[in-house]
């Protein structure tokens, strides 16, 4: 059976990179400071994230699909169409669930990025299992690089997405999830060919390419109303950088001359830290935290329990924790001197030893390497 000649309208194809990077940006968006949110309201925030993502590779596909020409009519069997677009929103929303329910570690980054790299080839496959009257057929290389690249590439846009939840990273890991979407389709797609099928085995009612770009154009006008929904989220500043930007009231004595214990008071540091966990916000003692670590508006706190997530930026830890047993050693971190195992110079700077569950070692910057060395004693 002769093959089909097979060519693309270059237009739909950039106009398919344009849904993929929308749909990325949205749904990366939507789980942006979900730390700071009860447990109800980050399932309800992963679930919306799931469609905006899982939606976004079913309608890039099919944006991809409709700019395909083959040399006769063609017809998408709707019930497989359907399943296409409920597995790359499930799938999406499994990898979500690792991401904001569990700690994240670089094998939950990865095994949320395979995840979804898995779910964009069994999407792509499943969709395209729904031709009708235009059989496709695979080479088993094709198969392998697509999975190859889909898994390759969405664990990078995962592990910068998710790595530190800054408005860079964000939209570097946007950038790299939709140039995964579109090359994974077009890898699999030059490894497909087409030939013509008389009697095509339907599953449930056909639907016309005339039927699916309504129903392309519909999800892509949902998709876009969403992400300019999460633009203007995204630009305006969080709660942490707000609070950071607030001055921190202190307590004026109650008459001239009143006690100097009172004015010590007023600016003394704080003893306990916040941190959220399970929908709750939690305090950890001061002189339990090993190390404070900036994480885009928010911290990290190290202790000897694990990793704790804290609301407050780095700038407002050092002003709320001065003076205390934490230092700055870095622009991103706070060390506590009691709890360094090890001390290495590197010319201008140094770095820190650890022995605590996440954390082994801490950068030392060269404006801040004479007073670590001082506190350390070396």
């Amino acid at each position: 059976m002769d093959d089909l000649a097979v060519s693309h309208n270059h237009w739909l194809v950039l106009a398919s990179l344009c849904v993929a990077l929308i749909a990325g940006f949205t749904g990366l968006s939507l789980t942006r400071g979900l730390s700071e949110r009860t447990d109800n309201q980050k399932k309800l925030s992963v679930a919306f994230a799931s469609v905006a993502l899982g939606g976004g590779i079913w309608s890039m596909h099919f944006v991809a699909m409709l700019g395909m020409q083959l040399p006769m009519a063609f017809h998408y069997d709707a019930a497989i169409t359907l399943a296409s677009a409920l597995v790359a929103i499930l799938v999406v929303g499994v990898a979500l669930l690792m991401l904001h329910f569990y700690p994240r570690t670089r094998f939950t980054l990865t095994l949320a990025g395979v995840t979804v790299g898995l779910g964009i080839v069994a999407m792509h496959y499943i969709g395209m299992a729904g031709l009708q009257m235009a059989r496709a057929v695979y080479s088993p290389i094709g198969v392998v690089l697509a999975g190859l690249a889909s898994c390759g590439l969405n664990v990078a846009a995962v592990a910068i997405a998710y790595g530190q939840r800054s408005q860079r990273n964000i939209l570097i890991g946007t950038l790299c999830f939709g140039v995964a979407v579109v090359s994974v389709h077009f890898i699999a797609m030059a490894g497909t060919r087409f030939v013509a099928e008389s009697n095509p085995l339907a599953v449930g009612p056909q639907l016309s390419n005339d039927i699916m770009a309504l129903g392309v154009i519909l999800t892509s006008f949902v998709l876009c109303g969403a992400f300019l929904l999460s633009g203007v989220t995204f630009l305006s500043p969080g709660p942490a950088s707000i609070a950071a930007q607030e001055p921190i009231a202190t307590p004026a004595p109650e008459a001239e001359g009143a006690p100097a214990q009172i004015e010590e008071q007023a600016v003394s540091a704080v003893r306990q830290i916040p941190y959220e966990e399970d929908g709750k916000t939690w305090f950890v003692d001061v002189q339990e935290v090993v190390a404070v670590r900036a994480e885009g508006h928010h911290t990290q706190l190290y202790t000897g329990a694990g990793k704790r997530h804290c609301i407050w930026s780095i700038t407002e830890a050092e002003k709320r924790l001065t003076p205390s047993p934490l230092m700055k050693a870095h622009r991103s971190y706070l060390v506590n001197p009691d709890h360094v195992r090890g001390f290495e110079r590197q010319k201008d700077s140094a770095v820190c030893y650890f022995e605590t569950p996440g954390l082994t070692r801490v950068p030392v910057s060269r404006s801040r390497l004479s007073d670590v060395r001082a506190a350390l004693g070396v």
